[in-house]
């Protein structure tokens, strides 16, 4: 993303790596940073992948100076960045972890394994007194090795006046050992039930956090798995031609308007128009559709996508960030980021979470003084110690996003774009999906669908006499009778005097014969009657095609129809929408009787014909009073109104700028099933969500009061703070292992 101030009142796009966050109160923390600073609009932190979007007019190093102020460490991302470089420091970072908690791990068993067979003195013994002062300093150090990180955090925030996890597990290992120290100290004045020192339990916390941090990274490293594949699509190189001469250069160095050569094989580096060469080209990773895409002159070529079979020439349109792969992986990470309503709730909650439990802690710690069983001193240190460890809200700050981001991975493989999280959790809940015609239920180019020749003509005859007369006509069906002449390999005839009439069709003189191609109207005013095919020209038009009469010597020769078809798999997608209780509106600016026909064979029973483009926003606002939620299918372009009023608006298209921008989600490829696979994946995300969000709630309401000790009364147990350690590291990992289903989930 650009990080470089604009001129043109364009806000710039900035994304920071951010390193450091360890729950939702950091959050928290970053967002409240960034948006203090001068020019920042709007923040969006990504607590998921550790990355910050930043829209504003602002100096990138002031926001890196921000965040650093707050205590975490930030870098700016810039372009598309090397996936294999951030995989490696991720890697990197996640061996650090594991050495951590093998280290403390290792210790911290050595040293239950010894108290457990009584290898080492008691406190307070002669022995002792030279023994537990070493370990006490070997604890220490391994705490400084595998929770320095830690330490610094609950420092930074503290100095902010804020709490984070980072304070839990520092205020909850810190007492342990500190406590242990004490103990060592004044064993002889303590009660013997209250001598007992809690090192091993300090390092084996540290253990279990480091390995369940660890282990959540890897696990949360595989949900950005989707967009790596996509920035991992962008080659580093292109072959370029320049005088005459092709060579290898940084994409980065590619010009607008330079001229690239593709060979078998090779990633296509920026999007382009083909003008030399043909080929077919694997799109799959960009539209999520498996066959290969024929490419030939004047063929759109984008970046990303992979050259199969030939070579080609093709001129370069859209470089560097304004590649439609590129708008496409922005797409993802602005959706990414989002948070829909369902997260705002866990993110206020988790903002005022820890300092609510440092103070359940303290509480805990003062009942069990004055009111627990002897050692009460004890029983006090171990339960408030064991409630800051137990009750991490990692889990909470995860619940959401973490399916998020896998959700909108998932999507974008299948060719649904998804811009904003909001739409991920709205469309599971549409009850009315308006369908557009033209593009959306029907393929979009019109073709010849029917000849039918009388009065000894062949249906060669009729195509070719049609299409040599439409081959001077700028009429928008003439293209389609022209594509069907050329693809039987037709010789056209010579056109004189031709003459387009408005209303009725063209005449001209072929090969020094007259014909007429148009309406009725048209052959009843030059004299030609056509009674004996009036029937046929309103079965035709009750189908939806176009017909035309042709005459040839004030002779009827026949008729060819031409019609836009409907998409091969229009009426399955209706039909699956229908099964999802999802009521189905076709709303076309066709006529009544086309708009009828083409809704009947896609089996859609409520039709508003001849509606105007500004009229289509006016039939959602009108539907969304009634109460409907509404979604709204079209081109993109035209559709535009209708898709930002409806709740959730899906564009048909390619990917291009203007259907990114003009709608919620984006359908990559031109298939009306990906609408019920969007549906079906928000129920999904919501569903999946929802699990995260109980699992993490129910987890800190019930581990809570365990851990401060509400079941010992009734049936004398503790949780022990090793065990609390382990459970909050698993907790984390639980949100994390339920949210990866979603990758698995089938949407076809």
């Amino acid at each position: 993303m650009s990080a470089e101030l604009t001129a043109d009142g364009v806000l710039d796009d900035i994304r920071l790596s951010v390193m450091g966050m360890t729950c939702a109160g950091c959050v928290s923390s970053v967002e409240g940073a960034l948006a203090a600073v001068p020019g920042v609009i709007s923040v969006a932190v990504n607590f998921a992948d550790h990355s910050a979007s930043v829209k504003g007019h602002v100096d990138p190093e002031l926001l890196k100076q921000a965040v650093v102020k707050a205590g975490y460490e930030a870098a700016i991302m810039e372009g598309l960045e090397n996936p294999e470089e951030q995989e490696a420091l991720e890697h990197e970072h996640y061996l650090s972890l594991m050495k951590k908690a093998s280290v403390a791990g290792a210790f911290g068993a050595f040293l239950m394994v010894a108290e457990h067979l009584a290898w080492l003195p008691e406190l307070g013994s002669g022995a002792g007194q030279g023994i537990w002062p070493e370990i006490a300093l070997i604890s220490l150090g391994i705490m400084i090795y595998s929770g320095l990180h830690f330490y610094l955090g609950a420092f930074k925030a503290l100095r902010l006046g804020q709490a984070n996890m980072d304070t839990l597990v520092a205020l909850g290992t810190g007492a342990a050992w500190l406590f242990s120290c004490i103990v060592i100290d004044f064993s002889g004045v303590l009660p013997s039930l209250a001598k007992h020192a809690y090192f091993e339990a300090a390092v084996v916390i540290l253990a279990f956090i480091n390995l369940g941090t660890g282990l959540e990274m890897m696990a949360r490293g595989k949900t950005s798995s989707a967009i790596r594949k996509l920035i991992g699509l962008q080659p580093r190189t292109a072959r370029v031609v320049r005088n005459g001469k092709e060579e290898d250069i940084p994409i980065d160095q590619v010009g607008l308007g330079e001229t690239l050569r593709v060979r078998p094989g090779e990633k296509i580096a920026v999007d382009g128009i083909l003008f030399e060469g043909h080929s077919t080209v694997d799109e799959s990773m960009l539209t999520g559709e498996s066959m290969p895409v024929e490419k030939s002159v004047n063929s759109e070529v984008v970046a990303g996508s992979i050259n199969q079979t030939g070579t080609f020439l093709f001129k370069a349109t859209r470089i560097g960030r304004d590649t439609a792969l590129a708008q496409i992986i922005n797409s993802v990470r602005q959706a990414q980021n989002s948070k829909p309503d369902i997260a705002r709730l866990a993110d206020k909650i988790s903002g005022v979470f820890v300092p609510v439990v440092v103070l359940i802690s303290v509480l805990t710690f003062a009942l069990w003084y004055y009111f627990g069983p002897e050692p009460s001193l004890g029983y006090a240190f171990v339960t408030s110690m064991t409630v800051l460890v137990i009750a991490c809200p990692c889990a909470l700050g995860l619940a959401t996003p973490i399916s998020v981001m896998i959700a909108v991975g998932r999507a974008a493989q299948s060719g649904i774009l998804i811009r904003q999280g909001e739409a991920l959790q709205k469309a599971g809940k549409l009850t009315c999906v308006i369908l557009d015609k033209t593009g959306t239920v029907t393929v979009g180019k019109p073709i010849v669908s029917t000849i039918k020749p009388v009065n000894g003509f062949t249906e060669n005859d009729i195509l070719t006499w049609a299409a040599s007369i439409e081959s001077g006509s700028e009429h928008p069906l003439a293209a389609s009778i022209l594509a069907a002449a050329k693809q039987k390999a037709l010789k056209l005839g010579k056109v004189e005097k031709f003459a387009a009439i408005a209303g009725y069709g063209v005449s001209a003189t072929i090969d020094k014969q007259s014909v007429l191609l148009g309406n009725r109207a048209l052959m009843e005013s030059k004299g030609i009657a056509a009674n004996e095919q009036e029937g046929q020209l309103a079965e035709l038009s009750a189908l939806g095609q176009t017909p035309m009469l042709l005459a040839v010597d004030n002779v009827i020769a026949g008729i060819i129809a031409v019609s836009d078809p409907i998409k091969k798999d229009s009426a399955s997608a209706v039909q699956q929408l229908k099964k999802l209780g999802v009521r189905v509106i076709m709303v076309t600016g066709d006529n009544t009787i086309t708009a009828e026909a083409i809704a009947k064979q896609a089996g859609i029973g409520e039709v508003k014909a001849q509606v105007l483009p500004q009229d289509k926003a006016d039939i959602v606002k009108n539907l969304q009073r009634q109460g409907e939620i509404v979604g709204m299918v079209g081109d993109g372009i035209n559709d535009a109104p209708a898709l930002a009023q409806a709740d959730v608006g899906m564009a048909i298209g390619t990917g291009t700028d203007v259907a990114i921008e003009s709608a919620d989600v984006v359908i990559l490829q031109g298939s009306l099933l990906k609408v019920p696979e969007a549906i079906a994946l928000s129920k999904a995300t919501v569903t999946n969500i929802k699990q995260n969000l109980f699992g993490a709630f129910f987890y800190n309401t019930i581990s809570i009061p365990v851990a401060a000790g509400i079941l010992y009364p009734f049936f004398g147990i503790l949780l022990n703070p090793m065990i609390a350690g382990a459970a909050m590291a698993m907790s984390s990992l639980t949100v994390v292992a339920n949210a990866n289903r979603l990758r698995w989930l089938k949407l076809d």
